[in-house]
């Protein structure tokens, strides 16, 4: 048994992170405490309910996870951490170390003798380095925090700082990721992976996706970073088409809500993806160009190969390597055209995207990451 992991990551269940993703499947030959989100900013007024249950859920007499619903595969420990979200000063940070420290303690204790190897998605939990006497620190950054929306951007950057001076090793999710650490040589490019069994099996299509027209779809986050101006000229000049969109709304989406070849179906479990992506008509990646995109490495991308269906994307640097497997758009104009075009995509074609991605298992990279923790 190898030693334990004690991961500070986003609230475990919901739609999987690619730390998730990782952290599923390393469980089989080691112990995993989990712990729940300590945020990326302060609480606002509209955070109220948010906070209300993370509250009640840090006081809660623990549940055995193994009773948790829809897990085939669960943590040993998962902490609801009570703690204050991007501490700002000595006191702040003695309160969470104190109270998540002891927590985190109390949930190694049963799992092994080993000293754990902690683990942080988070730039947040900087604070909590060397409560729970780890032998060594790994910073995944999935992200650029510098540009993403909803964060304290200063203090997330400063505590990024302080994160990477002390991490044995530094995972970074694209190559523009890990050019923000120009000065460090512990860092390793870790692309995302995919689920490949899933996405490539086929399944039968959803009673609830168009089935007597073209269908243009995207799932994933519906958020600031979506073109949302783009679709909505894209939309109305293919009124023929039905453009279907999967996941949470978090910016507005009024100009499109109103153009009646546009359908939102909230959000999907995970694995209900698969059918939505393999019988559509064509996967869009319509993002716009700015400091998160351009460090982004979407999950999506992968998923929406291995199901071997016609992508058309606007541009940005994780799309190399796939680019002559991908129909690249600048403009509503451009999009539109691409769109269309998907109607006579070759058969050929599809069985390149599922073989380009084939190897990119998330099983794969979760034996590279193994090797790497062997060695810290």
């Amino acid at each position: 048994m190898r030693a334990p992991l004690v991961v500070f990551g986003e609230d475990w269940g919901g739609h999987p992170s690619s730390t998730q993703h990782l952290i599923r499947r390393l469980m089989s030959d080691q112990p995993v405490v989990w712990v729940n989100s300590i945020g990326l900013r302060r609480p606002r007024l509209t955070d109220i309910y948010r906070v209300f249950k993370k509250g009640m859920a840090a006081i809660s007499p623990s549940v055995p996870i193994e009773t948790q619903e829809d897990e085939e595969k669960a943590p040993d420990a998962l902490i609801h951490p009570f703690a204050i979200p991007v501490a700002r000063n000595g006191i702040e940070r003695k309160f969470n170390r104190i109270f998540l420290g002891n927590k985190i303690r109390e949930a190694l204790r049963p799992l092994s003798n080993k000293k754990p190897i902690l683990w942080t998605s988070l730039p947040t939990a900087v604070d909590l380095l060397g409560c729970a006497d780890e032998q060594a620190v790994v910073y995944y950054c999935g992200d650029d925090f510098s540009g993403l929306a909803g964060v304290d951007h200063a203090q997330v950057a400063e505590a990024e700082k302080k994160l990477v001076e002390r991490a044995d090793l530094i995972l970074v999710a694209s190559e523009r990721l890990g050019q923000k650490f120009p000065d460090k040589n512990n860092i390793v490019y870790l692309p995302h992976g995919v689920d490949v069994e899933l996405f490539s099996t086929p399944c039968s299509s959803p009673n609830d996706l168009p089935a007597n027209r073209p269908v243009a779809g995207f799932y994933g986050s519906i958020s600031e970073w979506i073109d949302v101006e783009l679709l909505s000229v894209v939309a109305s000049t293919l009124p023929d088409w039905q453009f279907v969109f999967i996941g949470h709304l978090h910016t507005d989406v009024t100009v499109l809500s109103k153009l009646e070849n546009v359908t939102f179906l909230g959000p999907k479990k995970h694995d209900e993806l698969p059918a939505y992506v393999q019988n559509w008509t064509v996967s869009l990646l319509p993002f716009r160009d700015n400091a998160q995109i351009r460090a982004c490495n979407p999950l999506k991308l992968r998923e929406y190969l291995s199901a071997g269906t016609p992508v058309v994307s606007s541009d940005f640097p994780a799309l190399d390597g796939y680019r002559d497997l991908i129909a690249l758009a600048n403009g509503p104009e451009e999009f539109a055209s691409a769109i269309i075009d998907t109607l006579n995509d070759p058969a050929k074609l599809r069985a390149q995207r599922r073989a380009r991605v084939a190897e990119e298992s998330w099983d794969n990279r979760a034996r590279d990451v193994a090797e790497l923790l062997s060695k810290l």
